[in-house]
């Protein structure tokens, strides 16, 4: 499907149908709707649905285009249909979404990051921690070392859930805090990560989320924050701490990430060093990019006390 997915991506502003998208694959519609959606969580007509709007919301607050320009670059066909479903995802018409602007201050190099962010992340913002069967024979050798990082505002979704769950609920609650972000006009800074807040017995309490730009003086507007009893979350704005912090990579299948903590847990012990937080990791690589789970990269970030 990762052909596909590109295929679309890269023709927002042409045909794109199923049966397009079918003759492309060498498939029959029928199958090819059923094994895309099965791997996107989402059907052909849905993820190009999204991406066009995506990309409309990034041209109409990095440039100066009309809203019937930017309805029809970004693949509608008139100005009524553009305006119907943009505001039923965003809130609010193109041009009160383009009058607000961003709501953290921004300069033109975190204005181009954000859309370069949103193309290249938006289309397989669904993906990441996505499981995989196929795992290495043997064990990878982790390289880990110390070193200062810089605070980071983010945006996250709290979730409880079983360890079973780890990955699609990534794969769920990520794709709602990328929307959030566009819906409340947020510049995003950075790769997508999750943080791991809390181990019991059979649950895990963890943090998919998205880096943003620095807020201006007035607050980023989030919503109420997470409650314990539902185990349920809402976007909430945090900070990923500065200061010292054990960091590794691990290439390779999303399913062997315990491997990448277990080592840096035993390496932070045989230093003498102690932890000051919870660990999280952030995606490097784009899984629609590189579709094969060895080429996979992700950054892990263990704080440290000073």
């Amino acid at each position: 499907m990762q052909p596909i997915l590109a295929y679309v991506a890269a023709r927002l502003d042409q045909d794109v149908s199923l049966k397009t998208l079918a003759d492309e694959a060498a498939l029959s519609p029928f199958h090819l709707h059923r094994v895309f959606a099965a791997t996107m969580g989402e059907t052909p007509k849905q993820v190009t649905l999204r991406l066009r709007l995506e990309r409309a919301a990034v041209l109409l607050l990095t440039t100066g285009h009309s809203v019937l320009d930017v309805a029809l670059s970004s693949g509608f066909q008139s100005h009524e249909i553009f305006c119907r479903v943009f505001r039923r995802r965003f809130g609010m018409t193109p041009s009160a979404y383009r009058e607000r602007g961003f709501v953290n201050e921004v300069n033109a190099s975190q204005t181009r990051r954000h859309a370069r962010l949103v193309k290249e992340v938006g289309p397989c913002i669904g993906l990441y921690r996505i499981s995989e069967e196929t795992r290495p024979e043997k064990d990878m050798p982790y390289s880990i070392e110390k070193k200062e990082l810089s605070p980071q505002p983010v945006l996250v979704m709290r979730r409880k859930v079983a360890r079973s769950a780890i990955a699609a609920t990534i794969g769920e609650s990520l794709p709602h805090v990328f929307l959030y972000a566009q819906q409340k006009g947020i510049a995003l800074a950075g790769l997508p990560f999750t943080r791991y807040i809390e181990l019991g017995l059979g649950t895990i309490t963890m943090e998919p989320g998205m880096r943003i730009a620095a807020p201006g003086q007035d607050p980023i507007p989030v919503e109420p924050a997470w409650t314990e009893v539902s185990g349920e979350g809402h976007v909430v704005q945090d900070t990923l701490p500065g200061g010292p912090a054990a960091v590794t990579v691990h290439m390779g299948p999303y399913d062997k990430l315990p491997e990448a903590y277990e080592a840096m847990e035993l390496w932070i012990q045989s230093q003498g060093l102690i932890a000051a937080g919870p660990p999280w990791e952030s995606y490097v690589t784009d899984p629609s990019e590189h579709p094969d789970p060895k080429d996979w990269k992700t950054e892990i970030f263990w704080p440290l006390v000073s």
